[in-house]
C-alpha cells in the first residue's frame, strides 16, 4: 500500500501590537501565497478582529520570555519565517527567532536599534555622520544640564517612536518647556503601561538642517538592498516633527542618493543588522547624509501601500511576505511610476468628531484613495504627544512633482471637526489628562 503524503502548508510568524490595517494586509498576501499565518500581539485579547483567531498573546515588554512563549505555542508546527511589524515587536522577534532557527538579525543588533542613545554610540563610534549628542536622567536638575547643550538642539525620548515627545529647543527656556513637557508625557498612563526601558532619560542632540528622506530596504546576509527612498517635501525644522508627505523615487541628484545609499550600508555593518527589512531616516545637507535613525522593520501605517513591485505591481507586503518565506518573486524591483503618501495630520488635540470632503478629495487627478483611519469620537493627540495621524492619502503619477502635488490637492479639500475633551481622572494614577486645545 502507497504511503500517504501530508502537504504542510508553509507558515509565517506574524508579530504586531495592532491587529489593525497593516496585520490584515499582511495576512491576506500570505493567505494569496499559500502561507498560512501565526499572529502573536500583546493587544489580542482586547481587539475584536477577525484576524485575531489564534493570536498568542506576548508582553513586548518582555522580550525574551515572550519568545519563549511564542516557540511554545509553535512546537507542533513547522515555522519558516518571522516578521515584527513595529519596533517593540522586533526584539521578541529576533529571540524567537534564535529559539526556532529562523534567519534573522540578532538580538543583539535589535537592541543596539531599540534605543536611541545606544544606536547614537555605536554609529558614532564607527565614524558615522551623527549630530552631537548627549543623555541625561530627568531627575537632573536642568541648571547642570543646560551648560552641555548647544543650540538649536532637538530633545527626544529613548524609546518612542513615529516622532512622539521629540521638540526642538532655540535657547535655555525653551529647553526648559520641552524638557517638562516630554517629562509629562512619559510619565503618562499611556506610555508608563507599556513598561519600556529608559522612560527616565532623555536624549539631546545638536538640530541638523536639511531635507529630511527616508529609506525602504531589505537585508540578506547583511547584503542591503533599496527598495524605495522617499523625500519628505514638507520641511522638518520643527518645533515638532509630525511627518506628512512621502514620495518616492527621490528627486535628489543622483551622486547625493549614492551617498545615503552607502551610508544606510554603513550603518546596517554598525549596527550589527543582516536579515529582514529595514526602515532608515536621514537628513541630508551640504555635508550629506546624516543619520537620524534606523529600524529593523518595515515602513509603518499604511504608508506600505505606496509601494508596488514588479510588473504585476505587488504591495510592499506581499514582496516581503516572499522574501522571508523564499518564495519566487522577492527581487523584484518597484514599479516605474512615481508614487506618495500623505500621512494626514493631527491639527490640533481633541475628540474627532468628523470629516468632510472625502469623497471629493478621492476624485483628484492621479489620487488612489483617501482613508480616515481616525475613529469617530476618539480622542486624538497632535504632536509631540501624538503618535497616530488622521488617515492617509495615496496617489500616483508620471513624475513625484505630479504626485506632490495630487497630494496636496486632495488634502486642500478636507475638513475635521475636532472638539475639546473634558479633563478625566486617571482611575489608578490619579493623574489629570490635559483638556484638548
Amino acid at each position: 500500500m502507497a504511503e500517504t503524503t501530508l502537504h504542510v502548508r508553509p507558515r509565517l510568524l506574524l508579530l504586531a501590537s495592532k491587529l489593525g490595517y497593516q496585520t490584515q494586509s499582511f495576512v491576506e498576501a500570505a493567505r494569496r501565497l499559500g502561507v498560512d499565518v501565526t499572529i502573536g500581539s500583546d493587544r489580542c485579547h482586547q481587539l475584536e478582529d477577525p484576524w485575531a483567531d489564534g493570536a498568542v498573546p506576548l508582553h513586548f515588554d518582555e522580550p525574551e520570555q515572550s519568545a519563549e512563549r511564542l516557540a511554545a505555542a509553535v512546537r507542533t508546527t513547522p515555522v519558516r519565517a518571522i516578521l515584527a511589524l513595529g519596533d517593540r515587536q522586533t526584539a521578541t522577534a529576533a529571540y524567537a527567532a534564535r529559539i526556532l532557527g529562523l534567519r534573522s538579525s540578532s538580538p543583539e543588533s535589535v537592541n543596539n536599534c531599540r534605543s536611541k542613545l545606544r544606536q547614537r554610540e555605536l554609529l558614532r563610534d564607527a565614524g558615522l555622520p551623527v549630530p552631537e549628542f548627549f543623555s541625561f536622567p530627568l531627575k537632573q536638575p536642568l541648571e547642570a544640564v543646560l551648560p552641555r547643550v548647544s543650540f538649536p538642539s532637538v530633545v527626544k525620548p529613548l524609546r518612542l517612536s513615529a516622532s512622539q515627545g521629540v521638540i526642538r529647543a532655540n535657547d535655555a527656556s525653551e529647553f526648559a518647556v520641552a524638557v517638562e513637557r516630554i517629562k509629562r508625557l512619559l510619565d503618562s498612563p499611556e506610555v508608563q503601561t507599556t513598561r519600556e526601558p529608559e522612560l527616565d532619560r532623555l536624549l539631546v542632540e545638536r538640530y541638523v538642517p536639511g531635507a529630511e528622506v527616508a529609506l525602504e530596504g531589505l537585508l540578506e546576509q547583511g547584503r542591503l538592498r533599496t527598495l524605495a527612498l522617499f523625500d519628505k517635501p514638507d520641511p522638518l525644522e520643527g518645533p515638532y516633527f509630525e511627518e506628512s508627505i512621502y514620495v518616492t523615487p527621490s528627486r535628489l541628484p543622483a551622486e547625493m542618493q549614492t551617498r545615503i545609499f552607502e551610508c544606510a550600508a554603513h550603518t546596517v555593518r554598525a549596527l550589527g543588522l543582516s536579515e529582514g527589512p529595514l526602515h532608515a531616516e536621514f537628513r541630508v545637507n551640504d555635508a550629506g547624509p546624516w543619520v537620524l535613525e534606523a529600524a529593523p522593520r518595515p515602513i509603518g501605517g499604511l504608508c506600505s501601500r505606496a509601494l508596488r513591485f514588479g510588473p504585476d505591481r505587488i504591495p510592499l507586503e506581499e514582496l516581503l511576505v516572499r522574501h522571508v518565506m523564499g518564495l519566487a518573486g522577492g527581487e523584484m524591483a518597484r514599479e516605474p511610476h512615481a508614487a506618495g503618501v500623505m500621512m494626514i495630520p493631527v491639527p490640533r488635540s481633541g475628540v474627532f468628531e468628523s470629516a468632510e470632503g472625502v469623497e471629493r478629495s478621492a476624485t483628484t487627478p492621479g489620487v488612489d484613495e483617501v482613508l480616515i483611519t481616525a475613529r469617530s469620537h476618539d480622542f486624538i493627540a497632535a504632536w509631540p504627544e501624538g503618535s497616530t495621524y488622521l488617515g492617509f492619502i495615496f496617489a500616483h503619477g508620471e513624475t513625484p512633482a505630479q504626485v506632490e502635488a495630487a497630494l496636496r490637492g486632495a488634502f486642500s479639500v478636507l475638513r475635521f471637526t475636532i472638539t475639546p475633551r473634558l479633563p478625566v481622572r486617571h482611575p489608578v494614577s490619579g493623574q489629570t489628562t490635559p483638556t484638548g486645545s
